[in-house]
């Protein structure tokens, strides 16, 4: 039986290729940022309201499903006499 012949498939050329550069050359500076009691107050109320928010969702999609399922157990009874 013939098998098929595949093409040779050279490795590629890198994408990327690295310049050597002097470290001393480039120099990067941040923005300096400004952290006083009042930002961290303001993330730690966010953060609360978010976390409080989140659980308010999940207990209400647990209180949600299960009244879907006494329900549905409810009329599933019902359907059956």
């Amino acid at each position: 039986m013939a098998l098929p012949k595949y093409p040779d498939n050279p490795t590629p050329p890198p994408a990327h290729t690295h310049a050597p550069t002097d470290p001393a050359t480039v120099q990067r500076s941040l923005p300096s940022v400004s952290i006083d009691k009042n930002t961290v107050a303001i993330v730690l109320v966010g953060g609360v309201v978010l976390t409080a928010l989140l659980a308010a969702v999940a207990v209400t999609a647990i209180s949600v499903a299960v009244a879907a399922v006494v329900l549905r157990s409810m009329l599933r009874d019902h359907n059956r006499r």
